[in-house]
């Protein structure tokens, strides 16, 4: 996708998403270590589903991504469906 692309669809999601150094990145904090994994099992479990996995990192209560499509090196729809996907979750949808 382009930037403007990109930035039209940014604000169709509802959590902070932001696009930075070719990622969209989002940052999450819980409670402590279990909601957070338990937040990373469902987004697992979508991820696998859509066969799209995010770059991410879990410490203790905060959970951060990095969404982009490897295969071409860039942002596709297939990272905003999956960022749906997470700020679905986030909303207990």
């Amino acid at each position: 996708l382009s930037i403007d692309e990109i930035n039209r669809e940014l604000q169709l999601l509802s959590g902070p998403w932001q696009f930075q150094d070719g990622y969209l990145q989002l940052s999450c904090v819980f409670n402590n270590f279990v909601e957070a994994f338990t937040f990373m099992t469902a987004v697992a479990f979508n991820a696998e589903k859509m066969n799209h996995h995010p770059l991410w990192e879990n410490v203790y209560n905060k959970v951060d991504f990095k969404l982009n499509t490897h295969d071409i090196n860039g942002i596709s729809q297939l990272d905003f469906k999956l960022a749906e996907a997470i700020d679905k979750i986030l909303l207990g949808k």
